[in-house]
């Protein structure tokens, strides 16, 4: 165990003994309390997490955080609070119940979106601050509202039938603006009046939006940005009509709906798309010209502080050229800032900052295999590399001009924790990081917007998410959310059920990698007892679960409170190790990634106290595609399995992801073969049990009928559950508790 998991576990040593010492400190209540940790419990109100702020912002005054809370009769009905800094009082700002007491009636679109979002629940999901600090904006079943702070009042922008999203105020709080029947439209808070900006949107025309692989793949929810003086409005132009339709059913439980989507296959044609700029006075339309290749990705746009110019980031169709062009509004002329190029791909990120003088930028970029921080001029010349390392930046949180720093996210001291960090713009010492935040764990920060103070949400393995001020040193100010496990936290009840994971390494079969892994096991092992073991599995790019990070009472420890131990490990293709780690799945997956899954299941059987017969693996979406390359496979390794919503052919995917890992269909043929599941099918010989959303419009569900084909005519005999109206993410408490059920009774009629 090296030094940094010799921390983690002595961590979790300690804060153990901490919270013992809480649960005794009333020996009665904490026995009258102690209740079983049962799936149905997992899935209701009050979160078993405790209080768990999300979207936290500050106000542009620096004077109160905002934030997104659930009831605690229900949690995934959200209202708007407000932490006032100056009080140091939560209160709520806006009851969601008030503004509208029912079903939400989505749009299609509008519940595409938020699946993409990876978001779900009713009430005010999301909410914008307007620059003066003056008011708020959210969305509600379908409308606008405009909450005046001053006032205390909410009034309704809009009440049409069309459904409003993507809505934003403008820089200067004169106009909000948002998105109605695939065009932008902005209305004058002063005067109440309306404006339709673009005309051109119906039927495969969007203006202002973000297309499937956008929102899907690209991490961009939006298609039209404002300037910072007002004066303009760039937006993308979205023409769909090359986009293949993909006829499927959406099966409900009532009815079945027959869905005609654009859907980008693999090596098939993606939209076509113009990036444009529109005048707020004249509405003059002009559109920039982004050059003779039209099979092309616009990932990012972004404008220049001083409005004169703007920067779109132009991906080639095989993701491994990325530029970064510059157009200036006056001369209509472009140039290009700089080009990344890969072997490989080019990861996309959000890191791109301008200073205030608009002539230097700050940038990532993963060139020397590890994402780093450079400061660049808009003549395209590198003045800095600000970080350097073995070891990878997160994200640019803030930087701070006026006393020469940067500050980023990172995992400078182990990639299990993620820190906020600060090192100067000058770049004369990028091997040089300052490490600000204190607590071994995971933070994500949130910088006031004149760089004194910032809020950490922080947890760690054994803390549940805690949410408090600091100043710009580090120095905690106050709690905003201390979040304390109490004889009153919803999870005292269920504490002393909860067991700590052991934290290891692992070196690959090769010896070529470091995997990291982590154990959850019954706390009282019966000696000379072989337990089973459920490896839970992702294994795809961009994913890590191997974290020191705050799980709670969920699944895993419901699985092993039943006897199970409980195993995962973050092979090759995952993130946050560099591209190094990263790149071995390229143009072949399932490949490395499942024999550094075995490598952790020959680990397992190592231990005197694992049965080597009883080893199952579960895993959804990529763990779903992982879950069947490794009992097709790999049987001898993997005893049973259950594979939720999977990829089972690469062809059946999207563009932006599969090309990303696999390259073009007819680039790499042999490729897609070898990545698909049919292959090795008639592998399988263990338990199997296949489970998927019936109205999934990610991972079709044409990818387990083909599945379920392939397997009858192998004669493999195998389980399946199937969802009504259930979309790629498996939303809701009853689906979950069902589901959670159906996946621990399988694996108890197989290994019990």
């Amino acid at each position: 165990m090296n030094h940094v998991l010799k921390k983690l576990a002595m961590g979790v040593g300690a804060v153990t003994l901490s919270l013992s010492a809480v649960a005794q400190t009333d020996a009665t209540t904490s026995v009258e309390q102690a209740k079983e940790l049962t799936i149905e419990r997992i899935y209701s109100s009050p979160s078993l997490n405790g209080t768990t702020p999300k979207s936290l912002r500050f106000s542009p005054d620096g004077a109160r955080v905002t934030y997104l809370q659930g009831k605690k009769e229900d949690l995934y009905r959200y209202d708007l609070w407000e932490y006032n800094i100056a009080t140091s009082e939560n209160r709520l700002l806006v009851d969601s119940k008030d503004i509208f007491d029912g079903v939400e009636n989505l749009s299609d679109e509008e519940k595409a979106r938020r699946e993409r979002q990876r978001i779900y629940g009713s009430g005010i999901m999301e909410y914008k601050f307007s620059n003066d600090g003056k008011a708020l904006l959210f969305p509600l079943n379908g409308d606008l509202y405009y909450y005046n702070l001053s006032d205390k009042k909410a009034k309704r922008l809009t009440e049409t039938a069309a459904f409003e999203t993507d809505a934003k105020f403008s820089p200067q709080a004169n106009y909000v603006s948002f998105i109605r029947e695939q065009n932008i439209f902005a209305i004058d808070i002063a005067t109440g009046k309306e404006r339709q900006l673009t005309k051109t949107g119906g039927g495969t025309i969007k203006n202002g939006m973000s297309e499937f692989v956008a929102q899907e793949e690209m991490g961009r929810m939006t298609g039209y940005w404002w300037a910072p003086d007002e004066q303009h409005i760039a937006f993308l132009h979205v023409d769909e009509s090359p986009v293949n339709i993909a006829i499927r059913n959406e099966i409900y439980a009532e009815d079945i709906k027959l869905v005609e989507q654009r859907y980008p296959y693999t090596g098939t044609p993606n939209v076509k798309i113009k990036l444009a700029t529109v005048n707020l006075k004249s509405e003059r339309i002009r559109f920039i010209d982004i050059g003779e290749e039209e099979d092309i990705y616009i990932p990012r746009v972004n404008w220049l502080p001083n409005g004169q110019a703007l920067t779109y980031q132009w991906q080639s169709r095989d993701q491994k050229t990325l530029k970064l062009n510059m157009y200036t509004l006056k001369k209509r002329r472009q140039t290009t800032l700089l080009t990344e190029t890969s072997n490989h791909w080019i990861n996309l990120h959000d890191d791109l900052q301008f200073l205030s003088d608009s002539r230097r930028f700050i940038w990532a970029s993963e060139r020397n295999g590890y994402k780093h921080l450079y400061l660049y001029n808009t003549k395209g010349e590198q003045l800095a590399q600000l970080t350097d390392g073995k070891w990878v930046v997160d994200n640019l949180n803030a930087v701070d001009e006026k006393d020469g720093w940067v500050y980023f996210s990172g995992r400078a001291d182990t990639p299990l924790e993620r820190h906020l960090y600060k090192a100067p713009l000058d770049g004369k010492s990028p091997e040089h990081v300052v490490r600000v935040t204190k607590r071994n764990g995971f933070h994500s920060i949130v910088f006031s917007g004149n760089l004194k103070t910032y809020i950490d949400k922080f947890s760690n393995i054994n803390t549940p998410s805690q949410v408090s001020l600091h100043k710009i040193n580090g120095e905690h100010v106050t709690w905003l959310e201390e979040n304390k496990v109490d004889t009153n936290h919803p999870v005292a009840p269920y504490y002393d059920q909860l067991v700590m994971p052991e934290f290891g390494t692992l070196k690959s079969d090769d010896e070529q990698a470091t995997l990291y892994y982590k154990l959850y096991k019954p706390k009282q092992l019966v000696p000379g007892k072989k337990y089973p073991v459920i490896v839970k599995v992702y294994g795809g790019p961009h994913a890590q679960r191997v974290t020191n990070k705050w799980q709670g009472a969920d699944m895993i420890q419901y699985m092993v409170n039943q006897g199970y131990i409980v195993f995962q490990l973050d092979n090759r293709g995952s993130n946050y190790r560099g591209t190094g780690f990263e790149f071995p799945i390229y143009e072949n997956l399932g490949d490395v990634e499942v024999t550094d899954q075995i490598t952790g299941v020959k680990f397992l059987r190592s231990l005197n106290y694992v049965d080597p017969q009883r080893i199952g693996i579960y895993g959804h979406s990529y763990g779903g595609y992982m879950a069947l390359m490794s009992m097709f496979k790999a049987g001898e390794y993997f005893q049973a399995g259950v594979s939720g919503a999977p990829v089972t052919d690469w062809r059946l995917y999207d563009t932006h992801y599969t090309e990303r890992y696999l390259n073009h269909p007819e680039a790499n043929p042999d490729g897609y073969e070898s990545s698909s599941v049919f292959p090795y099918a008639a592998g399988l010989n263990g338990p199997l049990m296949v489970y998927h959303g019936m109205a999934d419009d990610n991972v079709l569900f044409t990818n387990t009928t083909k599945l379920i084909k392939t397997l009858q005519d192998e004669n493999k005999v195998f389980e399946l559950m199937t969802y009504p109206g259930s979309k790629h993410s498996m939303r809701g408490k009853k689906v979950k508790v069902h589901l959670n059920n159906t996946i621990i009774d399988f694996f108890n009629r197989h290994f019990k």
